[in-house]
């Protein structure tokens, strides 16, 4: 039996990894799923009454779209719908302190995240994928902490699974793979300069994929026979491809965000059984910083010597990679795996109906504009 009905709200993508990874979710808690896609976000309200868009039980504004959070709060509001909330991003954290286009003490970026401050207290509940970013939600945009709640993005069920570890051959260089946008908060400037600075057994330096850091990247690479560039590939053929790698790379950037992630590379190589260096971050489990085995390796942000090192040491000991990655696959099943992810999303949506009893929470009036 069905737990209720959820109308997906906005013009989202529904093949990017973080959707899938919730509606798989609540397709296994037994929601039935529908979309509503708004020609124009702006005025979704008016077009969902237009077309009779049928009451749901709860809206769901996925990742992206503040666009499509004003009319989706105001339809709830007049339907007195729960409606939650997952930015997954903060616009004005992105444009201040990622990209680095507005000065954060300047009259735009006050504008802006004001603004984006009255739209996330006009849901009735706003989901985090750290608690890190939870914590950015409350602090930097007032929403009572009690209305916020941690999903992790997570790795899609079926698509990244174990892969046997093969078997190193002796005088075989280690294959160490970072895949990824090429933005700053990843940090592949750190990792190109950490195999210029490397000294150890031999590993290949594999770096898959496109953006605006690319270029600068393979300029840097020039003259270094241990780093190789690779094109795209399509998203179904990724876990093959991280299962030809000894070793996965995460983020490195040094950014306050870059702090605030779990990156979904770091997700989809502990669910390959993969072993992990990527950046300390206060964003992970706490018992993943216990000095135990969990298969990561922690590294400093933006320091290549020292992700250079964490390479040599993995690299030195060949023979444990196998090991290393069952602990991987260890730490994925514990602390991220499917299970607990539909356990976090089941309690989002308890809090966003008001609780146990799900009678349904507020949604917020609109806030005057200052």
């Amino acid at each position: 039996m069905a737990a209720g009905s959820i109308l997906m709200w906005g013009r989202f993508d529904p093949d990017y990894s973080r959707n899938r990874v919730v509606r798989q979710a609540l397709a296994a808690l037994g929601w039935r799923v529908t979309d509503f896609r708004p020609r124009w976000p702006p005025a979704g309200d008016l077009e969902a009454v237009l077309r009779r868009v049928p009451r749901p039980d709860l809206v769901w504004v996925p990742c992206f779209r503040h666009r499509d959070l004003a009319a989706a709060a105001r339809w709830c509001r007049r339907k007195q719908v729960p409606l939650v909330f997952d930015p997954l991003i903060s616009q004005w954290d992105k444009q201040v302190f990622e990209r680095g286009k507005l000065a954060e003490h300047g009259a735009a970026a006050r504008r802006l995240k004001a603004r984006e401050g009255r739209l996330y207290r006009r849901a009735s509940l706003v989901v985090a994928d750290t608690s890190e970013h939870l914590h950015l939600f409350a602090e930097a945009f007032q929403v009572p902490e009690e209305r916020l709640r941690v999903v992790y993005v997570g790795a899609e069920a079926g698509g990244f699974q174990v892969h046997p570890q093969g078997e190193w051959a002796p005088g075989r260089p280690i294959h160490v793979l970072f895949y990824g946008s090429f933005i700053g908060l990843q940090g592949p400037g750190w990792i190109v300069e950490a195999a210029r600075r490397y000294q150890g057994p031999p590993v290949t330096w594999h770096l898959l994929g496109a953006g605006p850091l690319l270029a600068e990247c393979r300029a840097r690479a020039a003259g270094l026979d241990n780093v190789r560039f690779e094109p795209w590939l399509p998203y179904r053929d990724l876990p093959a491809r991280i299962a030809r790698a000894d070793v996965l790379l995460g983020v490195f950037g040094t950014t306050a965000k870059a702090g605030r992630v779990i990156p979904n590379k770091v997700f989809q190589a502990l669910a390959c059984g993969k072993p992990v260096v990527t950046r300390k971050s206060a964003a992970y489990p706490e018992a993943l910083a216990d000095g135990a085995e969990h298969g990561v390796r922690w590294v400093a942000p933006g320091d290549p010597d020292a992700l250079a090192a964490a390479v040599a040491r993995l690299a030195a000991a060949p023979e444990r990679l196998p090991e290393i990655g069952r602990a991987a696959r260890a730490t994925f099943d514990r602390y991220f795996s499917e299970s607990v992810i539909q356990g976090q999303v089941a309690e989002a949506l308890r809090a966003a109906r008001g609780g146990p009893g799900g009678h349904g929470g507020a949604v917020a009036a609109p806030s005057p504009v200052p």
